[in-house]
């Protein structure tokens, strides 16, 4: 496949999103020569800022509000957002008029001409792919005889391009991608993997989804049963000692031909470089020993490192902090949409702790997320559908030390949390949910509790 595959073909989106990736696609697919149709189940309004980035090109078609069956019988390729099933009865339809159905992640591992490092997992990846692309970047200016030459950032973090930047990657690049389940799904399709391959951790997730964690796993596990060596030199393959699926699958694939297996821990993280990282919690130096792990195949050393940390800042949305509000310190935690994720977002301080939490339902357990706010947390304030069953994992806990409030909204619980926090506390949004009951996404949330929390010092 090449870009001239596209041209004078009819290309169906299916999926714009609010995320970026339906808006990638259909760019790429316009300025490759295409006709391009986008359709998707939501309406213009809810839509409306996707929709604005394509305003540029105007003859892009929008079937909006729902699908019609003779877009899927005549378009010529079909590009699936991730979050469609690959079961869905529209693809089955393209599949059985003999049209190709592909996807966005699909496209970049044809086209890409260059080392693809991807990192996948439940928590951690995102600021593991942001640290990796961080110290690979910073020592182009350190070393001079680095392996590379630009190192780009993107997949599943946020409102990055993949497609659209293709044509601007060079041979001696390097991409760094963060990679969700989804993604990984498709790339089954294709039977392609990254020829670097990276698991933070394996934890349930979308098993709204995935129906059950084996599912979830096997999704997961395509990052590394896909990968083949490229050009004569093994694939790498890094695994976190201190996860379960981490240990499984080093086991697994330790000795496989073609492959160096690679395990990580926090413990391997230097005093020096610690003092030099200014992220709190274990979880985060975790982060860090695997981007270190990374990097280090690619000849980046300590020194690099060192010099490079201290200006590394938390992603939006990832253990953020907002600010001090008479000596309360407040942090935004919303991309925390698992239960675990909230409890890594817990044992990152050590100070008096309330938190807010609460929100769409996945149907993931909050068992030990109650044991852990009942034992650690001052307070937990609740809010959205999952509300009374945290709280009721909480209240079930024997040592329970913490004060537990059901509100209605997020400004409610921002309002309740500064009250009943005192100087020296820290206040957490770490819902340990989805946003979809309240918000469209956990970037509003985030964006929300930063607002409220402001006008509180204002």
């Amino acid at each position: 496949m090449d870009r001239e595959f596209f041209h004078g073909k009819t290309v169906l989106v299916m999926g714009l999103g609010r995320f970026g990736g339906g808006v990638d696609a259909a760019e790429f697919a316009y300025k490759a020569g295409a006709k391009v149709i986008v359709t998707d189940l939501a309406s213009a309004r809810q839509l409306n800022d996707s929709i604005k980035k394509l305003e540029k090109f105007p003859d892009i078609e929008f079937h909006l509000g729902s699908h019609d069956p003779a877009d899927f019988e005549q378009a010529d390729i079909v590009i699936a957002n991730p979050a469609v099933l690959p079961d869905n009865k529209f693809l089955e339809l393209a599949r059985r008029h003999n049209k190709l159905v592909t996807s966005q992640i699909n496209i970049f591992f044809e086209l890409c001409p260059v080392t693809i490092i991807g990192i996948t997992g439940a928590n951690g990846k995102s600021t593991t792919t942001a640290l990796t692309a961080h110290l690979l970047e910073n020592a182009r200016y350190e070393i001079r005889d680095t392996r590379y030459e630009q190192v780009w950032l993107s997949g599943n973090i946020g409102d990055r391009p993949l497609l659209t930047i293709v044509d601007r990657i060079s041979p001696d690049d390097l991409v760094v991608l963060e990679i969700s389940s989804f993604q990984l799904e498709q790339l089954a399709q294709i039977q392609r993997a990254p020829k670097v391959s990276l698991l933070t951790n394996l934890m349930p997730n979308h098993l709204d989804r995935y129906g059950t964690f084996a599912a979830y796993c096997a999704a997961k596990e395509n990052i590394f049963r896909l990968q083949k060596p490229d050009k004569g030199s093994p694939a790498a393959s890094i695994f976190n000692a201190e996860d379960a699926f981490g240990v499984k699958w080093f086991e697994k694939y330790k000795n496989d031909a073609g492959r160096v297996c690679i395990r990580f821990s926090a413990d391997d993280v230097t005093e020096k470089i610690h003092k030099a990282f200014p992220l709190p919690g274990r979880a985060n130096l975790s982060n860090l020993a695997a981007a270190i792990t990374i990097a280090r195949q690619f000849g980046v050393d300590d020194g690099s490192i060192i010099k490079c940390l201290p200006e590394f800042k938390a992603l939006p949305h990832r253990l953020e902090f907002i600010g001090q509000i008479r000596g309360v310190r407040w942090f935004n935690d919303s991309k925390a949409t698992t239960p675990e994720s909230a409890i890594v977002a817990l044992e990152a301080f050590e100070q008096p702790r309330l938190i807010i939490a609460g929100g769409y339902d996945k149907h993931l357990p909050f068992e030990r997320l109650g044991e852990k706010i009942a034992k650690n947390a001052r307070a937990a304030i609740l809010i959205g559908r999952t509300a009374s069953k945290i709280a009721a994992a909480i209240t079930a806990c024997p040592e329970n030390k913490a004060k537990v409030s059901v509100v209605g909204s997020l400004a409610e619980a921002v309002r309740l949390a500064d009250k009943l926090a005192v100087s020296g506390d820290v206040v957490l949004l770490s819902p340990a949910c989805a946003s979809y009951d309240m918000f469209e996404n956990f970037q509003q949330r985030g964006r929300e509790f930063c607002r409220l929390v402001r006008e509180l010092g204002a």
